[in-house]
């Protein structure tokens, strides 16, 4: 598949099937948020992958909404920020780094037939404390992964080019 039909066939999965995604796979996507380019190539990113049924209930508690706990898989997707690059203005580029790596696990992730939902709207700071973090790691966002269970994606409203570029100028 091209990546132009990729880019459309990802969605928010918000449902999962209950089946184990195997370890393989789940590779497989971490490998593609590791390849993902990072400002002066520092790599500040860490993703902790969640499989176990007491912590990823855990970890859902800072974020409950009961599609979220029937997620099979849980990363958590982390930026150091004592390894981020920080531009001459003083803006950290930890999150942006961040950022990149998790599209890319989003694409990889449908690409091999899994479904995922970036979600960011969760308690940062339960979350830190639930997986017991440094001080280092920010939870930057959560990405829960599996088989989704509607065979086909819903129709995704976008803003048309002409909306959203300009040549030249504004």
């Amino acid at each position: 598949m091209n990546f132009i039909d990729l880019a459309k066939k990802r969605y928010s999965v918000r449902k999962f099937k209950d089946m184990a995604v195997e370890k393989e796979k789940i590779l497989q996507v971490l490998e593609a948020g590791i390849l993902a380019p990072s400002a002066v190539n520092y790599q500040p990113c860490h993703f902790i992958v969640i499989t176990d049924e007491e912590i990823r209930s855990k970890v859902a508690e800072t974020y409950p909404r009961p599609w979220f706990q029937s997620a099979p898989v849980i990363i958590v997707a982390c930026g150091d920020h004592s390894q981020s690059w920080i531009r001459k203005d003083g803006k950290d580029h930890c999150d942006i780094d961040v950022a990149i790596a998790v599209d890319h696990m989003t694409l990889a992730a449908t690409d091999l037939g899994l479904g995922t939902c970036w979600v960011c709207a969760f308690d940062a700071k339960k979350c830190h404390e639930v997986l017991e973090l440094p001080e280092n790691l920010e939870v930057i966002a959560l990405l829960p992964m599996g088989y989704p269970m509607e065979e086909s994606e819903p129709e995704k409203k976008r803003k048309s080019i002409k909306d959203m570029v300009s040549w030249e100028r504004y």
